[in-house]
């Protein structure tokens, strides 16, 4: 029995790297349908060892696997959005129902293979039909950045030659004589000493840390990250949750200790408007970590002068519509916490 012709394929993936098993997953759709759409996620994550390639350099090495598919193969960006899966929801919907008016699409389905809970998005979408594919030869893409980012050891090479199509690793092996790639390997070394510390601990540490999310007269208080990891990134001021502290005022103290803010501590308690807890598992590649973040709103008057200090290069005042278009652009989770506290995403 011939298999059934699709008007659109839909698959979804952060192809990160694109590898044997996704291409086997592609092939499949191209073969089953007239149009193919890919959507690929983590589209505003900062570049790091969890997510060393951009949406667009995903994209280039997925279309130099099928260039042959020409205008029947498209390909579009996903934004994560962490506590807001309904926005996230909405994106791959969006982005499909314009596909369906370009092409004209009326039988649509989802294509891909469920390897573990991180796959629960093939069951997201009821009104597009299920297609599932093995997953070929068992690849892992975590595995794979692994390889790609320590020292070369006997037989990486081989292993990545074989599990990867040809273009995808020439476009990696290029990409590694690049700094980006030096920084990400820095970067990944010290994300692996710093969890070899509580390697041996009976059970896996849960980290707590506190965050301050400060605005005032229009803008909000961020700071420039002095050390790994992420040296450089803007973030929220904040930090790990001391042993002999609550969490108010421990994030009192790291927005003081960071910020060099002189507003007193009962002026900062007064003006608290609210408080979040903030526990996707994977907002911190450093291990399972849960912050506690605590807004505080000051709605007019002088912006009061700040100065980084302690973990923080530097600390700034930046506009409201200047912190939006910073979505991708700061440390782990940062930028959602603060849209979570300001709304308008």
């Amino acid at each position: 029995m011939p298999e059934k012709t699709y008007d659109l394929l839909v698959f979804i993936g952060r192809f990160q790297p694109f590898h044997n098993s996704h291409y086997v997953v592609l092939q499949s759709a191209l073969q089953r349908a007239k149009h193919v759409l890919v959507l690929v996620g983590s589209a505003n994550r900062v570049r790091s060892p969890k997510n060393p390639f951009t949406a667009r350099e995903r994209e280039v090495m997925i279309r130099a696997n099928f260039q042959e598919a020409g205008g029947r193969l498209r390909i579009t960006p996903i934004k994560d959005y962490p506590y807001l899966e309904d926005l996230w929801l909405r994106g791959v919907q969006d982005a499909v129902d314009l596909t369906v008016r370009e092409v004209g699409a009326e039988h649509i389905g989802i294509i891909g293979h469920s390897k573990d809970e991180s796959s629960y998005y093939l069951k997201a979408f009821p009104q597009w039909e299920q297609i599932e594919v093995p997953n070929f030869e068992g690849r892992s893409a975590t595995e794979l950045r692994e390889l790609i980012l320590s020292p070369n050891g006997p037989g990486t090479d081989l292993v990545l030659e074989s599990a990867m199509p040809a273009p995808c690793l020439h476009f990696v092996r290029e990409f590694q004589r690049l700094p980006q790639f030096k920084t990400l390997v820095r970067e990944y070394q010290f994300i692996q000493n710093y969890r070899n510390q509580y390697a041996a601990c009976p059970y896996p540490p849960t980290f707590v840390t506190v965050d301050a999310v400060v605005v005032h007269s229009g803008h909000i208080l961020l700071v420039e990250r002095r050390a790994m990891p992420s040296e450089g990134l803007l973030a929220l001021p904040g930090g790990f949750l001391g042993q002999d502290e609550r969490l108010l005022d421990a994030a009192i103290r790291e927005l003081k200790e960071e910020t060099r803010l002189k507003l007193p501590v009962p002026v900062l308690k007064g003006s608290m408007r609210g408080s979040r807890v903030f526990d996707d598992p994977d907002r911190s590649q450093r291990g399972r970590t849960i912050t506690h973040a605590f807004h505080f709103e000051f709605p007019n008057g002088p912006l009061p002068p700040v100065k980084g200090g302690d973990d923080a290069r530097r600390a700034k005042w930046v506009s409201l519509s200047n912190f939006y278009a910073l979505d991708g652009q700061m440390f782990e989770d940062h930028w959602h916490i603060g849209a979570s506290f300001l709304g308008g995403v």
